[in-house]
């Protein structure tokens, strides 16, 4: 009799196109937003924004891969990969950035160990 094999997967959270969602969003696993979130989003995992995804608000993730418009600042605390297609106004914080041809970005850039970005689910008043 063959043995049944449980193959755990990552569940990555989806906020759709047709999708608007106004408020904070916490979420432990990866999220993918191709929809319109304004507020904070804290992730510890991957945030993607697709290019039809449109985040107002601060972001707070461990990697995130931008291909739509944000604005607001984002707190990455290890690799923050901005596509050609991104359109991002507000501060960067992170400890590798990749930067594609064509990206737009508009604001200030500070490059820190990953120990000192400031990680998903802390604030400030910490």
């Amino acid at each position: 009799m063959a043995k049944n094999t449980i193959i755990e997967s990552p569940i990555v959270n989806i906020i759709g196109s047709m999708t608007s969602i106004e408020g904070d969003v916490s979420c432990g696993g990866d999220i993918r937003i191709e929809g319109q979130l304004k507020g904070k989003l804290e992730c510890k995992g991957k945030v993607v924004i697709g290019e039809s995804g449109v985040v107002e608000g601060e972001i707070y993730c461990r990697n995130g891969d931008f291909a739509g418009k944000i604005k607001g600042s984002v707190n990455t605390y290890e690799l923050l990969t901005l596509k050609s297609t991104v359109v991002l106004q507000g501060d960067i914080t992170c400890s590798k950035l990749a930067i594609e041809p064509g990206a737009r970005f508009s604001g200030k850039c500070t490059m820190e160990l990953p120990e000192n970005v400031q990680a998903a689910g802390q604030n400030e008043k910490e």
